[in-house]
């Protein structure tokens, strides 16, 4: 006979399962999945959570169960891979809910990374007479809501940064040995293919001017799989060398939006006829000020950036302490010292936690979290 822990990890993974279905879809809202039991331990509900139909996935677990075993809810247990919610936005409170309907168990996978609302959610229900579980597989429900995690706090994107690089750090063959605006491999086609999943669960993507003079990327989302709203492309140009005839204008759409400090109010207005959004920001030594480029992104609810950026914005980023996750595609070959490396010279080393790693084909993939974005900050408390 299971435990009563191990039956939770059980319909928990269930749980994970169905919040994974609200990747791409539920931003800027967090990705949240809900399995109901009954009394005697059956499903009668399942659900999760989608932006554009507002319920989230406790309320649309429950119209499951009520609809087709509503006798059956009294006594029965909910579980959620986020805390419900205990206050009223543009939905009401699940809490109440769950309560109403006479669920008497709810097990969350974690509390709700809003330091102005976490806890109050499991409090309530607690405060109702139902027995509450907090914990259950929490590290997986965080890291499907990394994004959702740093931007409730600071109103800033989480950003993921992706290298594609050699063993010896190098992302681009030596100048003068790479025709311009032509894109140069350094991965295998099995590599390339795991970065369209992570452009995927990216709400925009971000490049600086320096690799669309290179390569002339697309930059667009070819995973083939379901998103609420198309791929922001954002492109830093400080000088706005942006060429006119590049692949990201011509097929710009209002989804490419160009960072700047220039007031070349001529190209900027060419820019904008063709669809390209241009935000001219005030110099930060002469460049676009990352900070305020993510804090805009931040107000317009981009939760999840994916950058994708050459040397000196990899360096810029990292030094910054702006990076949340690394990424890191490393191909078996060796280019030496004259090619363009990955980073320029830190002031101190970058130490990353627990590194994960996957292979594909001949290269290796390298991912670790650099900051948890669910670490409640006092100072984000308002």
């Amino acid at each position: 006979m299971p435990t009563q822990h191990e039956e939770d990890i059980y319909w928990m993974q269930r749980a994970l399962e169905l919040a994974r279905r609200g990747i791409g879809i539920t931003s800027p809202n967090p990705a949240v999945g809900c399995v109901i039991l009954d009394c005697a331990g059956q499903v009668i509900g399942e659900g999760w959570h989608e932006y554009d139909l507002l319920d989230h996935a406790e309320v649309a677990a429950l119209k499951v169960a009520q609809q087709h075993a509503s006798a059956r809810l009294k006594g029965g247990t909910a579980y959620v891979t986020l805390e419900p919610c205990n206050h009223t936005g543009r939905t009401g409170p699940c809490t109440q809910a769950l309560i109403a309907a006479g669920v008497k168990r709810v097990v969350a996978a974690t509390g709700d990374p809003n330091p102005n609302v976490s806890g109050h959610g499991m409090e309530a229900l607690h405060a109702a007479g139902l027995e509450t579980v907090l914990g259950v597989c929490e590290n997986e429900a965080r890291r499907i809501n990394e994004g959702f995690a740093r931007w409730i706090q600071h109103k800033r994107p989480f950003v993921l940064m992706k290298v594609a690089m050699t063993l010896d750090g190098r992302i681009a063959p030596p100048p003068g040995q790479h025709s311009a605006r032509e894109p140069y491999w350094i991965t295998s086609e099995a590599a390339r293919a795991a970065v369209q999943p992570l452009r995927w669960q990216a709400d925009a993507v971000v490049v600086g001017v320096d690799t669309v003079l290179a390569d002339d990327p697309h930059l667009t989302d070819r995973s083939g799989l379901r998103r609420r709203r198309p791929l922001l492309r954002v492109i830093l140009d400080s000088a706005l060398r942006m060429p006119l005839d590049c692949k990201l204008v011509r097929t710009a759409d209002f989804d490419v939006i160009l960072f700047t400090v220039s007031k070349d109010d001529k190209k900027i207005t060419e820019l904008t006829r063709r669809g390209v959004r241009v935000e001219v920001l005030p110099a930060e030594a002469g460049r676009v000020p990352l900070p305020a480029a993510l804090d805009m992104l931040g107000s317009e609810g981009i939760l999840n950036l994916l950058t994708e950026t050459g040397t000196r914005l990899n360096t810029a980023l990292l030094a910054g302490g702006l990076v949340d996750r690394v990424h890191i595609f490393v191909s078996p070959q060796i280019m030496g010292s004259d090619a363009v490396p990955a980073f320029k010279a830190l002031a101190h080393p970058i130490q990353m936690g627990t590194v994960e790693v996957e292979r594909y084909e001949n290269d290796l993939g390298i991912c670790s979290l650099l900051r948890d974005p669910w670490r409640v900050d006092p100072e984000a408390i308002k």
